[in-house]
């Protein structure tokens, strides 16, 4: 299907916490033989950084110095793999206290005005899924198709807590939805590039879509387009 594409196609799939856009940008790109660039992931690396360097978060000088300094690279024999300054730290950066402070880091802008120049360059490369909170209304505005995936709250806080015990890590249901809605309102609060729909954006609830039918939803889309 990939050969039938057009050159230089942008796909911006945006939503908040727990909407399942990493998982289903990943099926769209390998469906479609495209490239695939988890911004979420950016901000999360800056985030584990800040942390284990003993920064504030609420130090936003301090951050953004963190993030201008920082190698942000992903193992292109498996995308699923992130370094940060070399290291491998795929693992590292889905913990709960990276969980509970990127959106506080992701907020400043020179985190994001770094982090999105870097994400330019990339989707300039040629066709590239891109998911994260502000692709297409800000990182991609004239990306060809535009998607913002949502869900309840409730079905969102549960998808994050089976994530979350999958790796080991003890959390209650109560937490991660706490976390959740924080997040949420932190994202779509934030003064710059707040999370919210494009005026174009498809918009697809997922609460009772499995990522697959999800996945299948787009990858139509884009082939009628």
């Amino acid at each position: 299907m990939s050969k039938n594409l057009r050159k230089n196609l942008q796909i911006a799939i945006d939503g908040p916490a727990g909407a399942g856009k990493s998982t289903v940008a990943r099926m769209v790109a390998h469906e479609l033989g495209m490239f695939y660039l988890d911004t979420g992931a950016m901000y999360r690396v800056i985030s584990y950084k800040v942390l284990k360097n003993g920064i504030l978060p609420e130090d936003e000088l301090a951050v953004t110095r963190i993030a201008q300094e920082t190698e942000i690279t992903f193992d292109h024999r498996d995308r699923d793999v992130v370094l940060c300054d070399g290291e491998i730290v795929t693992s590292q950066i889905r913990s709960p206290e990276v969980n509970r402070t990127v959106s506080i880091v992701a907020a400043y802008a020179g985190v994001r005005e770094r982090l999105v120049k870097i994400q330019r360059v990339e989707a300039a490369k040629g066709n590239v899924v891109m998911d994260g909170r502000d692709i297409g209304t800000f990182v991609l505005p004239e990306a060809d198709i535009k998607i913002f995936l949502t869900a309840s709250t409730e079905e969102r806080a549960a998808r994050r807590l089976q994530e979350i015990q999958a790796t080991g890590i003890n959390m209650t249901y109560q937490q991660v939805l706490d976390d959740i809605e924080n997040r949420d309102s932190m994202d779509s609060q934030r003064q710059h590039s707040p999370l919210r729909p494009a005026e174009d954006a498809i918009i697809i609830d997922t609460t009772t879509l499995a990522v697959d039918e999800v996945a299948e939803k787009i990858v139509s889309l884009i082939s009628s387009s």
